[in-house]
């Protein structure tokens, strides 16, 4: 551990004079990055299989497709780890300010490459490193957003605050999904490029934004204090090795869900019924615009009611709605694919990135926070990132089936991490909490 005989900063329960700009800014960027993975995501489902890969039949370039949007979601354990042990170390905001470089040229880059008709193999070669420098950068963005909105709130609103960020991920989702919906109509590779290379503009405005923003006050804190770990990384390891197995589970179901839906789902009901793509992407841009919202209700109803109750429901809601989602969507009826897609994504998914910013955050303490949770988090999202990939190995097995028992097994996994997780804002630590932001609100008037 360092030493130092700096005075600790003095902690207030009504949160940093900075929380509102820092939830803000978290968002801000959390959507940024949320539209460049989602765009690779929903472009792999429209574009890729045919664009990077036209030598392969359709069935293997879908696959080779999806491979390559795992690729990007196995580097993010990496980015977490990486982006964890130096937000622990030296801050949080140097963090969210170099992901957001690394993220945004990557993704403009994309736009610009060549197809494999242009420049044969070498085309998906570029497109996988580029996709691993996605990855790396995304799983080093996600922790220090939570842990920034996190540690400036008010101590008895933090699962509304670290909500804020996380209604930052259907924002990006809207925001990409809505693109490729205007772009649909365009000529030829246009129609995947723009997208891509109009990120630039949201990567500026929000770096922008995060360069003015204060240090998280925990952090100051801590390092003042002489807590600051020498590694971070291998402490959480050897300390909260049970915590990140929690982390782990818990995300499960919420990745699951997601990929599931947004893009295997998108592409399974494309490459059935053509007509439905439009329909479709219009479907899942409603539902995010709906999440952004359902996402922040379900962040602050945490700090009424718990944690717990609010995943346990939304993980046995997920556990029921796995077969209807085919069933409802397999003869291709339009307003049955918008009810699955709204439900799935604006509800399902929705309540559980609610709650995560604050439940997963609370696993672990201040000095290996962004480390344990960051890591915990990319390491489910590198699974998860395989969701399209093996539903579609299933349905090419069994049949549609396949894809309802992939979703239904994540969910339960989620449904046990939580039922063994304990409850991290129960009704004794809300009474304590609240009564000492009462007190200081107190000696403040």
């Amino acid at each position: 551990m360092t030493t130092t005989t700096t005075p600790a900063p003095q902690k207030s329960a009504l949160g940093s004079k900075d929380r509102n700009k820092t939830a803000f800014a978290a968002a801000l960027g959390t959507s940024v990055e949320n539209y460049d993975f989602i765009a690779y995501g929903t472009a792999s489902a429209l574009y890729f299989s045919a664009v990077f890969f036209p030598e392969s039949d359709r069935f293997v370039g879908t696959l080779l497709s999806f491979a390559t949007l795992a690729v990007g979601f196995l580097m993010r354990p990496l980015g977490g780890a990486v982006g964890g042990y130096l937000a622990d170390k030296f801050g949080r905001k140097p963090v969210l300010v170099g992901a957001m470089l690394v993220m945004g040229g990557a993704t403009f880059l994309i736009g610009l490459l060549p197809t494999y008709a242009q420049i044969g193999v070498i085309a998906p070669i570029l497109l996988v490193i580029i996709r691993m420098i996605q990855g790396l950068a995304f799983g080093a963005e996600w922790g220090g957003a939570i842990t920034m909105a996190y540690e400036h709130a008010p101590w008895n609103r933090r699962g509304m605050y670290a909500a804020i960020p996380q209604s930052g991920n259907p924002l990006g989702i809207a925001l990409a999904s809505a693109m490729f919906l205007i772009c649909a109509n365009l000529d030829g590779d246009w129609a995947w490029r723009i997208p891509f290379l109009l990120s630039a503009v949201l990567v500026v405005v929000a770096l922008i934004v995060r360069s003015r923003l204060s240090e998280s006050p925990e952090f100051e804190a801590a390092k003042a204090e002489g807590k600051i770990e020498k590694n971070p990384f291998l402490t959480t390891i050897r300390r909260d090795w049970r915590s990140i197995l929690r982390v782990i589970a818990l995300r499960m179901v919420e990745s699951f869900a997601y990929y599931s839906t947004a893009t295997y789902l998108l592409n399974y009901l494309s490459e059935r019924f053509p007509d439905i793509r439009p329909t479709a992407l219009g479907a899942i841009t409603a539902a995010s615009i709906i999440a952004i919202f359902v996402t922040f209700i379900m962040g602050s109803l945490t700090d009424k009611v718990g944690r717990r109750p609010i995943y346990i429901i939304a993980c046995l809601v997920a556990i029921l709605f796995a077969f209807p989602m085919y069933l409802l969507t397999n003869d291709g009826t339009p307003a049955l694919v918008v009810a699955v897609f709204v439900f799935g994504i604006g509800f399902i998914h929705a309540s559980l990135t609610g709650v995560q910013g604050s439940l997963l955050t609370e696993q672990f303490g201040t000095s290996t926070r962004t480390s344990g949770a960051s890591l915990g988090y990319q390491i489910a999202a590198a699974i998860g990132g395989f969701a399209p990939l093996l539903a579609a190995l299933l349905v090419g097995w069994i049949g549609w089936p396949g894809a309802s028992l992939l979703y239904m097994g994540a969910a339960v996994v989620g449904l046990i991490g939580i039922l063994v997780t304990r409850e991290t804002y129960g009704r004794a630590e809300r009474t304590r909490v609240n009564a000492l932001v009462a007190e200081e609100k107190r000696q403040l008037s």
